[in-house]
């Protein structure tokens, strides 16, 4: 049995009495492109933030290639192997685009040569950052931010990337080439869990999904089988629990 890159047991997180996380299980293989869908508040970021350690386990476990994370300093899971890009991209106004890579690149920093390549395989995937390598970060598009943003993830070389709503607020054209250069990172061998409200481009690139609501998983799947399902376009624009015969199709699993 191929064991899981990322693996979450029963993970429980709370907000002081505001139960958030109720028990989230879910894997992430080598090589995958795993998504997570679900309408506002319902835990999605939460469950980020917990493998990136920015939030507390109450319980369950996270294991990243077999070793827990639950008590592991947030800095240190990135030196694992984890990179998140967090919803709102998050760059640092002030700094260049080139300072932010630089930045990304804390792990190796001083190393030269290593951040310089990393560097280049982020111009690679995104020329217009090479374009404005001296541009403050701050006076770049929403979605040349957004591209920055998942290229600093990218400069500390991470095996598994988190991406937390990267087509928020961007155009229909922007949506597509971030969609497309998510594929390419996937492809140079970096596994993802991603995180996204736009159901039908999400699915589209995924392996397979999990539709959270109110903070459980009331569906897991593959991407093929469920994205032309209108029960899960329902789910994820908010809609009651999933019910019905769709449920019992080969490739979903209802989750008890």
């Amino acid at each position: 049995m191929v064991k899981s890159l990322l693996r979450i047991t029963d993970l429980h997180i709370y907000y002081d009495a505001v139960k958030a996380l109720k028990g989230i299980s879910l894997d992430v293989s080598r090589g995958e492109i795993v998504s997570v869908l679900g309408a506002n508040g319902a835990g999605k970021s939460t469950l980020l933030r917990a493998i990136s350690g920015l939030v507390p386990v109450h319980d369950g476990d996270i294991l990243f290639q077999e070793n827990s994370l639950k008590k592991r300093e947030a800095y240190k899971i990135v030196i694992d192997g984890i990179s998140h890009v967090p919803e709102g991209r998050h760059v640092f106004a002030t700094l260049t685009v080139e300072e932010n890579l630089n930045l990304g690149a804390f792990n190796r920093r001083s190393d030269k040569k290593i951040v310089l390549e990393r560097k280049e395989r982020v111009y690679d995937l995104f020329p217009i950052l090479k374009n404005r390598k001296k541009q403050l970060a701050g006076t770049l598009s929403g979605g040349e931010q957004q591209m920055l943003a998942i290229g600093r993830g990218l400069m500390s070389d991470p095996e598994l990337l988190l991406l937390d709503e990267p087509s928020l607020g961007l155009a229909p054209l922007l949506v597509k080439q971030i969609f497309k250069i998510i594929k390419e990172i996937n492809e140079q061998g970096v596994a993802i869990l991603l995180v996204e409200q736009n159901a039908r481009k999400a699915l589209a690139v995924a392996n397979r999904a999990y539709v959270l609501e109110t903070g459980r998983i009331s569906i897991s799947g593959l991407s093929s089988k469920l994205k032309d399902d209108k029960k899960i376009q329902e789910a994820y624009l908010g809609g009651s629990a999933i019910r019905g015969k769709n449920l019992s199709k080969p490739g979903f699993e209802r989750i008890k």
